[in-house]
């Protein structure tokens, strides 16, 4: 794994995700009260592995992937850069489990992805997308600088279009 892609940020250590993520990794993604949510919905032990593989070859092709949020070493849960199969962009995400929700520490974390895309990755435009009701997740992404972009109707569920211009983001400007 390269040293650079890790992160750290005030309180969480972001790393990409790796084989021993994968008891992590299947136990959060098969949380319906987590995961119902995500692209892609729940996930099975077969999808969860073959997400990690794709996850591993995503950070040697692209340089950017999914990272595993540790707070103190403890699995909190998951952000990331990817491209979406939608061919809206490449998209921020980010899940954690419901007790670590509610202290800022996705916000934490999906600034942290969000920065490293932009001046690290060398993305010039990162997509996200929340449900309209996820209204948490709104938050997060209101509150590290994304914008509304678009809307789209997804499985009967109207989804938001937020994204992040490289070229707005302002030196000196305060983290969230």
């Amino acid at each position: 794994m390269n040293p650079a892609w890790i992160l750290r940020t005030a309180r969480l250590v972001l790393t990409p995700v790796g084989g021993g993520d994968l008891a992590d990794l299947r136990a959060i993604k098969a949380d319906p009260s987590v995961f119902a949510v995500m692209l892609g919905g729940v996930r099975d032990y077969a999808q969860t592995a073959e997400d990690l593989a794709h996850d591993v070859v995503a950070w040697g092709r692209n340089g950017f992937g999914i990272w595993a949020i540790r707070e103190g070493g403890r699995f909190v849960g998951i952000t990331g850069l990817e491209h979406r199969p939608d061919g809206r962009g490449v998209a921020l995400r980010f899940a954690l489990w419901p007790e670590a929700q509610g202290r800022g520490l996705a916000r934490e974390a999906a600034f942290a992805a969000l920065r490293y895309g932009h001046d690290r990755a060398g993305l010039p435009r990162i997509v996200a997308v929340a449900r309209e009701s996820n209204f948490g997740s709104r938050m997060v992404l209101g509150g590290i600088g994304m914008r509304e972009a678009d809307s789209f109707e997804q499985r009967g569920y109207t989804m938001i279009l937020y994204e992040s211009a490289s070229c707005s983001a302002k030196p000196g400007s305060s983290s969230p």
